[in-house]
């Protein structure tokens, strides 16, 4: 028996890996779930990174890198992205990017900075042309990259900073640019957050 079928669900179901479905209509609806641009999906990253904090009990540091190509790294010093192993002890990460976030369906609304609705870090990965997703824990570090929110490929040990964290990089099609407010800078109590630009 697959020990994952115990576990229970988070925020997350962990006995899914990958909800192309959802996936799909994420991107299929890109209008809705993509309203407010890359601000927006910044804000979803950043919220993620205010759960890690909160969770911790303190103030979390976030270093936010705005890259030439038009990418976005959110880097944060939180517990790192949960990771277990099945009954077969294989790595299995939780799936907080290629599967719904079971706090914000059936009509939860819980509105970020920019006044529209959470809707998680699936929906960034979705509506991202490449994601990387990097993971720091003190029983491993690993990365991850994502095509619309599809894994390419498994994941990939890195070497390890010596610290827990998680890194995000995105790149999306959506408009607007992905800059936050001074009110978005103050907006999550739980983090500190510094914004660095990349310029080549």
């Amino acid at each position: 028996m697959d020990e994952r079928r115990t576990w229970t669900v988070t925020t997350h179901d962990w006995t899914t890996e990958v909800d192309t479905e959802h996936l799909a209509e994420v991107r299929a609806h890109s209008e809705t779930f993509g309203e407010g641009g890359r601000r927006h999906l910044l804000l979803e990253v950043l919220a993620y990174a205010a759960d890690e904090a909160e969770a911790l009990g303190r103030v979390g540091r976030v270093v936010v890198t705005h890259h030439p190509d038009g990418s976005v790294t959110v880097a944060d010093d939180g517990r790192g992205t949960d990771t277990r192993r099945d009954a077969q002890g294989r790595v299995v990460r939780k799936p907080v990017m290629a599967t719904r976030d079971v706090r914000f369906v059936d009509g939860a609304v819980t509105p970020l900075p920019d006044g529209l609705p959470r809707r998680g870090m699936s929906v960034v990965a979705a509506l991202s042309e490449r994601l990387v997703h990097e993971n720091h824990r003190a029983e491993g570090s690993w990365s991850q990259t994502y095509r619309h929110g599809i894994p390419d490929a498994g994941l990939r040990g890195v070497e390890g900073t010596g610290t827990s964290g998680t890194r995000v990089t995105f790149r999306t099609d959506l408009p607007g640019p992905a800059r936050l407010t001074p009110e978005d800078l103050t907006a999550f109590v739980w983090l500190e957050v510094e914004v660095r630009t990349v310029t080549r």
